[in-house]
């Protein structure tokens, strides 16, 4: 496929989170402190998940999905983040920008699909827990996995397949640390209004649907675990639950303030803030916020180190 802006651009120029050299330097020692947590978090969830029995159940299986998710995801974007911390020049050649926008928008288009389905786990364990086997059983926790990975990939394709088809007349300043189908679509000096409408209905089928799907889920466990005679048994639901919430909130919150609001009301540097939650937060807070709310894999993060 010939794209418009291929015989046109040979590079973009990022603007980074600051220009002070001062700043930049404490900003690559904060973030760089945060891409180790993110990799030692991360990758002791799915050690823990493939090294513990206890732990070989759907809800885990897609923890540790999660946990790769997010290894994926903050990789694509935090090493090239951090050099041009370090750089004067923070440029990024055409074909670079293009992988990084199609991977990182596919691994968090991924990972929206994978938290309802985690939800929908949640929901079917609380609601169902007599049928709870039967209905998420090996093969069927294999697909999913499998078809939010699918969705993700295949989403991301048509969208950045439609950015680079947007005339930018040579503009290649990006407000940004990294490459978003959002700000390289800001820098068309066309009319887009198609553009941007198949960006907010793909915005609607891979957040707004996924969310209020999710919403409903809880909605309907929180009904079942009121019915809970045992106190500690509320605790526990609560507990497991709660700390998908608190993902959920984090994620999709940040998602939706960058993806479904008008390019109009948009703010300079707002959206480079606001892709620091999804992209580099969220990774690092998910490992804590389920170990430190899950005695499971306290547990057997406790026995791995006694071996």
């Amino acid at each position: 496929m010939h794209l418009k802006n291929e015989t046109i651009l040979k590079k973009f120029i990022f603007l980074g989170l600051s220009s002070d050299p001062k700043t930049q330097v404490a900003l690559f020692i904060i973030f760089t402190s945060v891409y180790t947590i993110i990799l030692i978090g991360n990758f002791l969830i799915i050690v823990l998940v493939l090294t513990d029995a206890n732990l070989h159940t759907p809800m885990y299986f897609f923890l540790s999905n999660l946990s790769f998710l997010d290894l994926c995801f903050s990789t694509s974007t935090l090493p090239r983040m951090l050099k041009d911390l370090l750089s004067v020049n923070k440029v990024i050649s055409y074909s670079e920008c293009v992988a990084q926008m199609y991977i990182s928008l596919s691994l968090g288009a991924s990972e929206c699909a994978l938290l309802a389905v985690m939800a929908y786990d949640r929901y079917v364990a609380i609601c169902y827990p007599l049928h709870y086997t039967t209905i998420m059983s090996k093969m069927v926790c294999v697909r999913l996995a499998v078809g939010t990975w699918m969705c993700g990939f295949f989403l991301s394709a048509s969208l950045v397949t439609l950015t680079l088809n947007v005339n930018t007349c040579g503009h290649n300043v990006i407000n940004h640390f990294l490459c978003e189908v959002t700000e390289v679509l800001s820098l068309g000096c066309e009319n887009i209004i198609i553009v941007e409408l198949i960006f907010y209905i793909v915005g609607i089928i891979v957040l707004l649907i996924p969310v209020t799907f999710i919403v409903i889920s809880y909605v309907n466990i929180i009904q079942n675990i009121l019915k809970i005679a045992s106190s500690s048994g509320r605790r526990k639901a609560f507990s497991t639950c709660g700390s998908h919430t608190m993902v959920v909130a984090i994620f999709y919150g940040s998602a939706m303030a960058s993806y479904m609001k008008p390019r109009s009301s948009s703010l300079p540097g707002t959206d480079k803030v606001i892709a620091i939650f999804y992209a580099i937060v969220t990774p690092m807070l998910n490992p804590m916020i389920y170990t430190l709310r899950n005695n499971d894999v306290k547990a057997a993060f406790v026995k791995l180190l006694r071996k």
